[in-house]
């Protein structure tokens, strides 16, 4: 007893020693003004990578946004500045600039630095019926993670002005001159601090967004401008409203729609062959949502394109309004084929993955009361969305089906093309899977796979050849690393169906590696290796198998690319040997930086020499020193001969690499696959709709299109001839 009493004493010091036993209110942190924001930003911005980033324009652009929707604005200009700033200006009613009663300061000041402030709570009182802002949160962060903000208000013929940084502002709003206009400009810079991983807004990607927001809001001129490479003050003068006016050469896009979503599915289809002309179109108000609008098209195609969105918030995980669109498309098709007898009264019916193959459609729905899941608004929570699209869609779909009878039997008949090939792909599949597990061969026979069970430490190289392949094999470590040598080019599956592509032998190979099967049943917790890397040689048909593998990846086993499973390794182009130094080096850049300018010069001198003076001097070295010496084969293996007025210098060879199997397996773990030492680049997926068109353009049937992008990106192109 005494020794437990001993032992309590000390631990209880012990604790008090470290103040974990101190906890007690004095132990409770409080976070003031804007301080959550910069304590844990991911919670507000999702990230502090690219995509935080550019989720500040966005929050910023959906006030401007909000303003348009309202009606109170048709004007909004994005304009990339030097020093990573950022300006939006809007020609809207101007953010308030009196005092607020509840603060005690300007309304501006309120918004900008307080959580949760905002005119989106006030419903018809603030003239917002719907928006995507709801929280009060957008600007008060943004202005949080900016190491610099300013916001100038053009309002009631006074211009005002504000500044602050980090969340904080420098001075009270002031009024800085009169103005004819209205609306409000704000620029801001982006803290460092937070977003580690470096400052660099994607000029693709801001446009794309654009350009999709003038969809959705007809009549809305959106203009951007990369203003980057002009002097520090361009666009810092208060008194410049549209940078655009003021003529400035820089890059730039200005967006204004009409046809609002049916201009939107043109565009997604313009390099596809729609399936039939007419594109369907409903927009509604029914009770509890202001508005429901569809628009959709079937494409010759295998891939669906959807894009959802909630006040004009694009929701990448869909929610409710997607969920009611595609209850209702199913329904309504089936419905349609069997009152006509489109369908056989054997055949089962449509599943929701019939209806959708080929499909492009845009979904959009704008409600008072909006309900995301997160700041970041990626999926939609109100459960009255879902009702109202299912039944604004469904009655209008239903009924141009019974309008416009040719476009609904192309309809039908693009569905049940994709049932009976979701037939003949399910045959496919039992076939290469669960035949191949009931005789034991689940494992193609050229993998050799790796020791470990453990995913997380297992890495599949995919080599082009059984010559690469023979040497990774070799080179590799057998613990972690498996090697798939695959044979040839594989099947281009980017109009290709599932069962055709399991009748390829090598995508066969392929998916009994990867063990998460395809399709409908396929599982990623099932993966056996979480690096699937593709090793391609360094020429033409390396980069076109490689492109093929990646197609095949985003169309089939996009969740792999999603969770970050897919690199691409990265061989050395070149070896040098100097003497008896080597060197690698993966790129011409590297090779001219690290050994000078005057390096190929030096080699071709070298070589030059060699012919005219080598051998010579080779010969009166062995005559002095004797035929066959050992000092004389070792000067001629160092390239150490004494050219006349040249000195004894190191020889120096260098070997360009066009493939794998051209390395020994030391130089190929050395280089490609040590962890410790080699270079994998990591493929991931910015804009998904962006990427969808580009495999379309690049791997699909449309050839015009192709030429074009070829004869416009040709200068742009490394070409190894």
């Amino acid at each position: 007893m005494a020794k437990e009493k001993d032992t309590e004493k000390k631990s209880k010091k012990a604790a008090e020693k470290d103040g974990s036993s101190n906890y007690d209110a004095s132990s409770i942190t409080v976070l003031e003004g804007l301080d959550p924001v910069r304590k844990r930003p991911g919670m507000y911005i999702g990230t502090t990578g690219p995509d935080g980033l550019h989720h500040l324009i966005t929050e910023i652009f959906d006030n401007s946004r909000d303003e348009a929707m309202g009606g109170f604005a048709n004007d909004i200009e994005i304009a990339l500045l030097p020093g990573n700033r950022i300006r939006v200006t809007d020609n809207g009613r101007g953010i308030p600039v009196d005092i607020h009663k509840q603060t005690k300061v300007s309304a501006l000041e309120t918004i900008m630095t307080v959580l949760h402030a905002g005119g989106k709570f006030g419903g018809e009182t603030t003239g917002y019926k719907v928006s995507g802002g709801l929280h009060g949160v957008g600007a008060s962060v943004v202005n949080a993670l900016s190491v610099y903000m300013k916001v100038v208000v053009h309002k009631e013929g006074g211009v005002y002005m504000q500044e602050y940084s980090k969340g904080k502002r420098k001075a009270a709003v002031k009024k800085i001159g009169s103005t004819k206009q209205h609306g409000t400009i704000v620029t801001f810079e982006p803290d460092p601090e937070i977003f580690k991983e470096g400052i660099n807004f994607e000029w693709h990607r801001v446009v794309g967004h654009m350009r999709q927001q003038a969809y959705l809001v007809r009549g809305l001129h959106i203009s951007i401008i990369d203003a980057r490479t002009q002097v520090p003050t361009f666009g810092q003068d208060d008194e410049i409203f549209f940078l655009r006016e003021t003529g400035v050469d820089a890059l730039s896009h200005t967006f204004f729609f009409e046809g609002g979503l049916v201009s939107l599915i043109r565009f997604t289809n313009q390099l596809l062959k729609p399936s039939h002309k007419s594109i369907f179109y409903v927009e509604k108000k029914v009770e509890g949502v202001e508005s429901v609008e569809v628009a959709l098209q079937y494409a010759d195609d295998v891939s669906s394109r959807i894009l959802a969105f909630a006040n004009n918030i694009h929701t990448p995980e869909g929610g409710t309004h997607l969920t009611g669109f595609k209850t209702a498309l199913t329904r309504t098709l089936n419905t349609y084929a069997k009152n006509n007898n489109l369908a056989k009264a054997s055949e089962e019916s449509f599943t929701g993955d019939d209806a959708l193959e080929g499909l492009t459609a845009v979904i959009s729905v704008k409600l008072r009361e909006i309900q995301f899941e997160g700041q970041t608004k990626a999926k939609l929570g109100s459960m009255e969305a879902q009702s109202a699209v299912a039944t604004v869609f469904g009655d209008a779909f239903a009924a141009f089906l019974e309008e416009n009878p040719e476009e609904a039997r192309a309809i039908i008949g693009k569905v049940i093309l994709a049932m009976k090939a979701r037939k003949a792909a399910k045959a496919a599949k039992d076939s290469v899977l669960r035949k191949g597990a009931l005789e034991g061969m689940t494992l193609p026979g050229k993998l050799a796979d790796c020791q470990s069970s453990d995913p997380a430490d297992s890495e599949l190289f995919i080599v082009e050849g059984d010559s690469a392949g023979g040497t990774a094999k070799q080179g590799r470590d057998r613990r972690t690393q498996a090697i798939l040598p695959l044979r040839g080019k594989i099947l281009n599956i980017e109009r290709a169906r599932l069962d055709r592509m399991l009748g390829s032998e090598q995508i066969k190979n392929l998916v009994l590696a990867l063990g998460t099967a395809i399709g409908d049943t396929f599982e990623i917790g099932k993966l056996r290796y979480h690096k699937i890397i593709l090793a391609t040689d360094a020429d033409v048909d390396g980069a076109h198998i490689r492109t093929l593998i990646l197609t095949l990846l985003y169309r089939y086993f996009r969740p792999l690319i999603d969770a970050g499973h897919v690199y691409i390794a990265q061989p050395p182009l070149y070896k040098v040997k100097r003497g008896k130094e080597i060197l690698y080096f993966y790129d011409d850049a590297s090779k001219t930086k690290a050994l000078g300018k005057d390096f190929d010069d030096a080699v071709m001198a070298d070589a030059e020499a060699e012919e005219a003076g080598i051998k010579e001097a080779k010969d009166s070295l062995l005559e002095a020193a004797g035929a066959g010496s050992a000092e004389a084969e070792e000067d001629e293996n160092e390239g150490g001969a004494e050219v006349a007025g040249k000195g004894k210098a190191p020889k120096v060879s260098i070997q360009r690499y066009k493939g794998l199997g051209e390395m020994n397996s030391d130089e190929l773990w050395e280089t490609t696959m040590d962890p410790e030492k080699r270079i994998l680049k990591q493929v991931g997926i910015e804009d998904a709709s962006e990427a969808d068109k580009v495999f379309d353009m690049l791997m699909g049937d449309d050839v015009p299109a192709r030429k074009s992008f070829i004869q416009s990106n040709a200068k742009l192109a490394t070409l190894d001839i």
